[in-house]
């Protein structure tokens, strides 16, 4: 038996077991199938509209485009006996849909395969989270939160109820992960983790977030140990609708979507439409371009063509090469957060399952974005892009 039929022998297996015991795998094998979300499933979510304005930046195209990159190679793990060549590293299992590569900001690199296409949108998964890292910023900046070391019980104060441990999580816990919260994102479908895939499905699926959240347990200590979950990022959320006042998609289209003359409306999943709580852990959908303009924002420090979208400050607690806390910060990561030595150039990149892709380099002024199915090859998309930057030709 091959591994892909073992492998879907296994999950048909946890699929019924799913089905018999939760109402929200239930939905999710109903909408997505046994192999879960892809980046059109947003087809079968409800969703909220980030509306764009009536103007719309651009990237110019290159006089010369780097065709030149298909040619190099790169290092894979050691296991691996050869180095492999960019579309070696994104054809194939990879299962890439498109790669845009904008240098000096002009469109040096442009490529689709299977669906997509330039003005297709395309949900990034956790990639939101480091959108929602930005609208907070610039709630900060607006004085809606007034610090991010509040207690989250200051916004949601219903929580004060709860676990007294509540009121010690403060927003950077939830920036830095250090939220102490017993939730894992565990998508290992085994008996023994069947609790924690249940959770993960209920919040990608469930009908009411918030409920949820009060529901919850700490495994420990806010602030006493980092690890990665999605549900610190779905607070952070609901902190930034309370603080403002505002359903976040009208915040966003005020703050960022129009301000950057974004191509196209996005959408934002949402628990229902009855409760309208956004998935600002995961459900962003966009188009590629337009997520190359949070790139943009991001390379130019918070500046977009002159005028502040959110503090230069901001930007550099978010993205400034630091080793602590595994490499992640404010929901972005450090090119050394799996593994990759630093060297002088080194960049900084969003994060999505499947190896959905935002990687900024602000020394070689590169903006680099990957969408796809998958990412089952031997090399990882955020160290092709760290190499590619390293080339002579970006300079």
């Amino acid at each position: 038996m091959s591994y892909h039929q073992r492998k879907l022998q296994g999950l048909t297996f946890v699929v019924l077991v799913l089905l018999i015991t939760s109402c929200s795998a239930i939905r999710g094998y109903l909408k997505d199938g046994t192999d879960g979300p892809d980046i059109y499933s947003f087809k079968h979510h409800a969703h909220d509209t980030i509306a764009n304005g009536r103007s719309v930046f651009n990237f110019p195209i290159a006089k010369n485009k780097a065709y030149w990159i298909d040619t190099l190679h790169y290092y894979t793990q050691e296991k691996y006996c050869k180095n492999i060549t960019l579309s070696e590293a994104l054809e194939g299992k990879s299962e890439t849909q498109g790669v845009l590569i904008i240098h000096n900001d002009s469109i040096v690199y442009e490529k689709y395969w299977g669906d997509i296409s330039s003005d297709r949108l395309a949900t990034v998964f956790s990639v939101t989270k480091s959108v929602t890292s930005l609208m907070c910023g610039i709630a900060v900046d607006d004085g809606y939160i007034r610090s991010i070391d509040d207690a989250v019980t200051e916004y949601i104060p219903e929580l004060k109820k709860k676990d007294p441990m509540w009121q010690q999580l403060t927003i950077r816990h939830l920036l830095d992960m250090q939220s102490g919260l017993d939730f894992d994102d565990t998508y290992y479908l085994h008996l023994k983790d069947l609790k924690r895939v249940l959770a993960i499905a209920k919040l990608n699926y469930g009908h009411n977030v918030m409920k949820q959240i009060r529901r919850l347990k700490f495994r420990c200590e806010p602030g006493t140990e980092h690890r990665y979950e999605s549900m610190t990022a779905q607070i952070l959320g609901v902190v930034i609708e309370r603080a403002t006042k505002k359903h976040l998609v009208d915040y966003i289209s005020e703050k960022v979507w129009k301000p950057l003359q974004m191509e196209s409306p996005a959408l934002m999943n949402i628990d229902s439409h009855k409760h309208r709580v956004p998935h600002t852990f995961g459900g962003l959908t966009l188009t590629m371009k337009d997520l190359a303009k949070i790139g943009r924002l991001y390379l130019h420090r918070g500046m977009w063509d002159g005028k502040r979208i959110v503090s230069e400050e901001w930007i550099r607690q978010s993205t400034a090469y630091d080793t602590s806390n595994n490499g992640y910060h404010f929901n972005w990561y450090n090119v050394s957060s799996y593994g990759a030595d630093r060297d002088k150039y080194s960049g900084y990149y969003a994060l999505g399952i499947c190896a959905q892709v935002l990687y900024v380099n602000p020394y070689k002024n590169l903006i680099m974005v990957r969408i796809g199915m998958d990412n089952n090859n031997p090399i990882f998309i955020p160290e092709v892009f760290n190499q590619l930057s390293n080339c002579d030709a970006f300079h």
